[in-house]
């Protein structure tokens, strides 16, 4: 054989060996024995490669992923938001936390969405959810409890106050769950938002624990060609095992400093205007016109106080006005359609997914990373619920998965501070075709 061929076999040998070898130690996650948890070993420093990565083996369910991910969740410290909490300039505020500074594209720029957004707490999760659905063209109320926290609400106002289209409600409750109160905060944001300056075209409530799935422009989308000028009120006719919810008088109480709703030995009069009570999601898109009907009918003022002493009024009072046939854009016929929040109920494990991998609060998950690969094969448009501080690293893979979709779709150039990644390891792997058992098992409620 040739010298020459001979030594450049060799190197070339070298060359393939080596790279075999810093391909095991680099993926050694996925190479090793999954099923010997005792040699699992994760360095620190690993975990300052992720999300990119490791999301994206995340959203496929590979299984090491999971133990890297709980071990990286440990140590993981949370972003800096001493600016909000703070007096720094509110170009700072923008830049630092990559809040997109105008519209993407010409459709979004000529149809304008309001969001009523209800908080109480966890204001890291607050600001990854504003961050997330915020746009120039659009206007946010938010709704803050009365009951949280001064510097909570002081970091909130901070904010806000770097925003033309961004507002604390002029009326703020201190909230109950399941009690009317939740009911009218969403009303008092609704006052504001009909008398502001902004000509939006529906409004959609959130809670501070929900998530988008999907960008500004899907949205808008969907809502143009699924509903064009129709409301969004997921519900059915009041079924018999939650009649009780407004058959009898219910009161707000406050024990050992903690609010709730009891029922008292009141029996409750019939409904106004002989209103069949329908029974569905305490969440909506509803068009400018049917907020304004809303807050002008005589139907619906004689139902709003009617409901003031039910249980979970916001599960029966915007579905049953929905049902009215001529309200305007009202879907008399309606059940529970409507792809609006992705949420693991408890009871309905085995029907409509596979059980949570976080934990269960009020039969409700709270997502885990095991979660992930359910919530981006959902066609839903909000995932609920989620908590930053017990499991950060499932808001991490989604809101960097969300950024990299809206950028995409942008049609306008990107603006540096826009972008979540300043330096990706990864062209992290998007959205998969919807599953269609995601479409099953809707139920009513979610977080309050």
């Amino acid at each position: 054989m040739n010298p020459l061929h001979s030594k450049k076999s060799r190197f070339l040998l070298s060359v393939a060996v080596c790279m075999f070898i810093y391909t095991f130690i680099y993926l050694k996650a996925p190479l090793y024995d999954e099923s010997n948890d005792q040699k699992f070993r994760v360095k620190r420093a690993e975990c300052g490669f992720y999300p990119d990565e490791l999301c994206s083996a995340l959203f496929v369910g590979k299984p090491a992923a999971f133990k890297i991910g709980n071990f990286c969740q440990k140590s993981y410290q949370p972003k800096a938001l001493s600016c909000i909490q703070t007096s720094c300039s509110c170009s700072t505020v923008l830049k630092t936390l990559h809040f997109i500074t105008r519209p993407l594209s010409e459709e979004e720029g000529n149809f304008s969405l309001a969001y009523i957004i209800t908080i109480h707490k966890e204001l890291e999760m607050f600001v990854r959810l504003l961050r997330a659905i915020y746009m120039p063209q659009n206007i946010y109320c938010i709704h803050i409890d009365e009951k949280s926290p001064r510097d909570y609400k002081t970091a909130v106002q901070n904010i806000v106050n770097c925003f033309e289209n961004i507002f604390i409600s002029s009326k703020r409750e201190h909230v109950v769950y399941a009690g009317f109160s939740r009911l009218q905060a969403d009303i008092n944001c609704m006052r504001d938002l009909v008398n502001s300056k902004v000509q939006w075209n529906y409004v959609i409530n959130l809670c501070g624990q929900d998530y988008p799935l999907k960008t500004n422009k899907e949205i808008i989308q969907y809502l143009k060609s699924k509903w064009n000028g129709k409301n969004i009120t997921p519900g059915i006719v009041q079924p018999v095992h939650v009649k009780h919810r407004t058959e009898v008088s219910y009161r707000e109480y406050i024990h050992s400093g903690v609010p709730y709703v009891y029922p008292a030995k009141i029996r409750k009069a019939q409904p106004p205007h002989n209103l069949t009570i329908y029974f569905g999601s305490a969440y909506y898109i509803l068009t400018k016109a049917f907020v304004e009907f809303t807050l002008s009918d005589a139907r619906a003022k004689a139902l709003l106080e009617w409901s003031r002493d039910t249980y979970s009024p916001d599960e029966h009072y915007w579905v049953t006005l929905n049902r009215l046939p001529d309200a305007p854009g009202a879907t008399p016929n309606a059940g529970w359609q409507g792809d609006l929040r992705a949420i693991k109920w408890k009871d309905q494990e085995g029907l409509s997914h596979k059980g949570c991998k976080g934990r269960y609060v009020r039969d409700i998950c709270i997502y885990g990373l095991g979660d992930l690969q359910w919530i981006i094969e959902s066609p839903h448009l909000f995932a609920n619920k989620f908590e930053a501080g017990r499991e950060p690293l499932v808001l991490e893979c989604l809101e960097r998965r969300l950024r990299l979709q809206v950028l995409r779709q942008a049609q306008v150039p990107i603006e540096q501070h826009w972008r979540l990644q300043q330096c990706s390891h990864f062209d992290m792997q998007l959205a998969p075709e919807p599953s269609p058992a995601h479409s099953n098992g809707q139920r009513a409620g979610g977080e309050k």
